[in-house]
């Protein structure tokens, strides 16, 4: 009995197993890739696993659980707004939630409310909506909202305006009806941007004319697209294109995010010269500004329908300490919604290529960065980031690529925030590319605080390459900041009043000559080492003289600094033209190595004692001697056997050095028992002062 009662057990219990299905765990998710590439970003996992679900749950809300898309949600400008109706009649859209009327006036009632242009409330909603006859607005006509609201009214420009145009004698701002009788063809209808590598063009439309005026985007067209062309690079980064009040903001100020900036011209004329851009296969993007916006209520948004949190935080975080502007509030859905549907606008009515992010930074962090030093990643994950705007980001990006998978998204921002240029679905926010802002630092802080014989190519040569492995940067020397009034250009910080007195050929002294070599050899060492775009900003190749300084008040609202001298670089009795020259012949060869950006910068030699530094990428080999009173003969590299052929040289005569190489020269490497190995052999090169090379090479 005893053996028998022992035995039941087992066999319930095996019974029992046999038909109970096994519990499975499941498996941890994956890391995302962002933390996979890097190690010290372990410790932060939680912060960057809870950003990345923030914007994936944002992205569910926004489309109805997944049933339609972002870029379904980004259409507000196709509702809001001032349309004209296939019937011929118009419908005028607004959100105000704060109102208690609104009457449209303009110069078609005398500027007066009439229970004509009497808006009404749909239903519960903060939405306001007009339907009007055909004959009740024209083509041409000026208008803007009379809003009223409980203790308060005001005229004010429609948010969603696409138009905004600024009376020439009163000075006011109005919207402006824009619905011509024929809408634009365009010559090119799909547009895929080259980005091998990406070479960027930033310019201001207005002052990039030699006339003491504001120019326009016809003349840009004519006149400032085929220097463009001609220069070598392909894409043109278009400054100050959102309307803004006041033209000395160089477009930051923005009042209508929805407007083209009617100084410069029509919706048309801007067409116009973005089709003719893609024709020659140039890229054009946008600066786009939706980290602040212009205090004025009467032209912006700060107290539009008398509830100055409508677009912007509350409390404290509404204004911007340090820019005099106003933040918007990114965790709320009707903003976001606004701000979305502003990046399909321009993407989809312009034919834009993407976007240049402003003051990214300043959005990132409740501190907008102010006063941050940023010396660690606990920095970047301390609870003093503003989630709602790393979502808007993050979102903002998953929405340009879906609009256009071609699309250029460039940040500029500061603090080297983790993750900013890596793909959303692998952690980070989805940038193409972001500014590479510590090198325009470095050259100046080495101009300012170093005699050129202090100059370490060790250090050049960390500088340029110092950027997270896995994400694309946008490099350059110096972009519109330097050149702006209160700061310098690096041309001027090299040679200083002597541009005026010694730019002639014949007549250059010392400064100059010094100015000249350097100003070449920063760019090359700088583009040189790119891995994925270079900028310049207009005029800057040639070495544009003087600041920026546009007309206000305390200049006697002069343009004299407000444009760029072009006569200065086409007069070839001066010495403009050699940094001209040179900068297009640079870029020529960077387009020599296929996948250029890609190809690893692989150093070959530093030494800071004798200032040289040498680098290779692919097929292609740079040589720097930095030092300014020596000159290096035989100086010898190991690299493959083989032979070499100068493709650059910055002491050439026709870029205003002293041509003390003969360039036709093909050089052999030569076969040291003692060294050479692994192919390798010696390259004996002479390399004058200040000067640098670039060789290609021929055969192995």
């Amino acid at each position: 009995m005893a053996k028998a009662t022992s035995t039941a057990p087992k066999k319930s219990a095996a019974k029992k197993k046999s038909t109970t299905k096994p519990k499975r765990s499941v498996p941890a998710k994956p890391a995302l890739k962002l933390i996979r590439n890097d190690k010290y970003l372990e410790p932060f996992s939680d912060a960057i696993n809870g950003r990345h679900a923030m914007a994936e749950k944002k992205i569910l809300e926004l489309t109805d659980k997944g049933k339609t898309t972002l870029k379904d949600f980004a259409s507000g400008h196709l509702y809001f707004g001032l349309h004209h109706l296939d019937d011929g009649r118009w419908v005028l859209r607004e959100w105000a939630p704060n109102a208690t009327s609104i009457f449209i006036v303009g110069d078609f009632n005398n500027w007066t409310e009439t229970p004509k242009y009497a808006m009404k409330r749909i239903r519960k909603t903060g939405n306001w909506e007009i339907v009007l006859p055909a004959n009740a607005l024209q083509h041409g006509q000026l208008y803007k909202l009379h809003i009223k609201w409980e203790g308060g009214e005001g005229e004010r420009i429609p948010a969603w305006a696409t138009r905004v145009v600024q009376d020439e004698v009163t000075k006011i701002f109005s919207a402006q009806v824009w619905a011509p009788e024929q809408a634009y063809k365009w010559e090119v209808k799909k547009f895929k941007p080259s980005t091998d590598p990406l070479l960027i063009y930033e310019a201001h439309i207005g002052m990039a004319q030699d006339a003491e005026r504001v120019g326009t985007y016809r003349e840009f067209k004519e006149n400032i697209l085929p220097r463009i062309v001609k220069d070598g690079y392909n894409c043109i980064q278009l400054m100050a294109i959102q309307e803004h009040p006041y033209y000395g903001s160089f477009g930051y100020h923005v009042s209508s995010i929805y407007a083209a900036s009617s100084r410069f011209g029509t919706p048309e004329e801007l067409k116009e010269l973005i089709d003719a851009a893609h024709q020659e296969g140039v890229a054009v993007i946008m600066d786009i500004v939706h980290s602040h916006a212009v205090k004025n209520e009467n032209e912006g948004l700060g107290n539009f329908c008398g509830d100055p949190t409508q677009f912007f935080y509350p409390g404290e975080r509404r204004e911007h300490p340090a820019w005099d502007s106003l933040c918007y509030d990114y965790g709320k859905n009707e903003v976001i919604h606004f701000l979305l549907s502003n990046y399909k606008y321009w993407l989809e009515e312009y034919h834009f290529d993407g976007f240049r992010f402003d003051g990214v930074t300043s959005m990132l962090y409740f501190s907008h960065g102010l006063g941050e030093a940023f010396t660690g990643y606990p920095d970047y994950y301390n609870g003093h980031q503003d989630d709602n705007a790393i979502c808007f980001l993050t979102l903002a990006n998953v929405l340009i690529h879906q609009i256009n998978g071609n699309a250029i998204t460039v940040a500029e921002e500061v603090s080297g925030m983790p993750g900013l240029a890596i793909p959303f679905k692998d952690g980070g926010y989805g940038f193409d590319y972001r500014l590479a802002m510590n090198i325009p630092d470095y050259w100046i802080k080495t101009i300012k605080e170093l005699r050129d014989e202090d100059w370490k190519p060790s250090s050049m040569f960390w500088e340029v390459k110092n950027r997270r492995a896995d994400e694309k940067t946008i490099s350059y020397c110096e972009s519109h900041d330097q050149a702006l009034v209160g700061d310098k250009t690096i041309i001027f910080r090299l040679i200083d009043a002597d541009m005026y007195w010694h730019f002639k050929k014949g007549d250059q002294n010392y400064n100059t000559e010094r100015g000249i070599a350097l100003h070449k050899m920063i760019r090359l060492v700088t583009a040189a080492t790119i891995n994925g775009g270079y900028l310049n900003f207009m005029g800057n190749e040639f070495g544009h003289p003087e600041w920026i300084d546009f007309p206000r008040e305390g200049n006697g609202w002069s343009h004299k600094y407000a444009r760029r001298q072009w006569n200065l670089v086409d007069n070839p009795e001066l010495c403009f033209h050699y940094l001209g020259d040179f900068d297009q012949a640079m870029l020529k060869v960077l387009k020599k190595e296929d996948h250029f950006q890609k190809t690893p910068v692989t150093e070959i030699w530093h030494n800071d004692s004798d200032q040289i530094l040498a680098f290779r990428r692919g097929d292609l080999y740079f040589f720097f001697n930095f030092s300014p009173n020596r000159s290096y003969d035989g100086y010898g590299f190991m690299v493959p056997e083989g032979s070499y052929k100068y493709l650059l040289n910055t002491d050439a005569i026709t870029f205003g050095g002293h041509g003390l190489n003969e360039d036709e020269i093909e050089h052999f490497t030569n076969w040291d028992p003692m060294l050479s190995k692994d192919g390798k052999g010696w390259l004996k090169l002479y390399l004058p002062a200040r000067s640098a090379c670039v060789l290609r090479g021929v055969r192995g």
